[in-house]
């Protein structure tokens, strides 16, 4: 028996939204217990390794890694900034279209005015959920820089790795919520669109998501410092 075009919705929709949470839940399962199968235990291990050898430099050095922490700021604080102009559109679409206007676009599916509020506070809420993520990332990001300016201290490094460490997992939950919205952004022209979106999605984030690479097991050397190495050159 084939569906109503109002019933389509209520079987593709959730089917699409099912296949996205299952694979997150998969991808967070590895990367909490098998995190060299996944890129992101593969940056978090190479970001671990580049805090303690950064953490190593002489003052001229920390440059460097302010220069670092910096760029990864200014671009939580830009996506943070779009998600919440996003957002902002989406809330003036929802207040000041009637329901033939939002719905002039759908291609198949239900129409009505609850199932197209549905749509836009879902899009509404997926850019929330990355402008706090992004926000966030920011924060741990410009907290890393105060502990990496931090010299002559015996700070240990593992506060600085939890910082930067956080920073990364909450960018990268900013980025999920980006890839949700743009899955119900297809939503907007109906269920078959966002189905199909769905099963792309996941796919192409497999093969992103995974990992080929072992991990490096980094071996630091304490380099000499700039004075050092003239006084050295002069001597000889």
């Amino acid at each position: 028996m084939f569906l109503d075009r109002g019933s389509i919705d209520l079987v593709l929709v959730p089917c699409g939204l099912a296949i996205m949470f299952t694979y997150h839940l998969i991808l967070l399962y590895r990367i909490l217990y098998y995190p060299e199968t996944t890129v992101v235990g593969y940056e978090n291990h190479n970001k671990l390794a580049w805090v303690e050898r950064m953490l190593q430099a002489r003052g001229e050095e920390t440059s460097l890694a302010l220069s670092v922490i910096s760029s990864s700021t200014s671009a939580s604080s830009n996506l943070a900034s779009l998600s919440i102009a996003l957002s902002s559109l989406i809330g003036t679409l929802v207040a000041g279209s009637s329901a033939d206007q939002l719905t002039a676009q759908v291609i198949y599916g239900d129409k009505t005015r609850s199932t197209t509020s549905v749509k836009y506070i879902s899009l509404l809420v997926c850019f929330l959920v990355a402008f706090t993520a992004f926000i966030q990332s920011a924060r741990y990001f410009v907290h890393s820089s105060y502990l990496m300016t931090t010299l002559g201290s015996d700070l240990p490094v593992g506060y600085v790795q939890r910082a930067v460490i956080r920073g990364g997992n909450f960018w990268a939950a900013g980025l999920r919520a980006l890839y949700f919205a743009t899955v119900l952004l297809m939503w907007i022209f109906g269920p078959i669109p966002m189905f199909l979106s769905s099963v792309l999605m996941v796919g192409v984030l497999h093969l992103l998501d995974s990992n080929s690479m072992p991990l490096h097991r980094h071996c630091f050397h304490r380099r000499p410092s700039a004075a050092k190495m003239v006084a050295t050159f002069v001597d000889t």
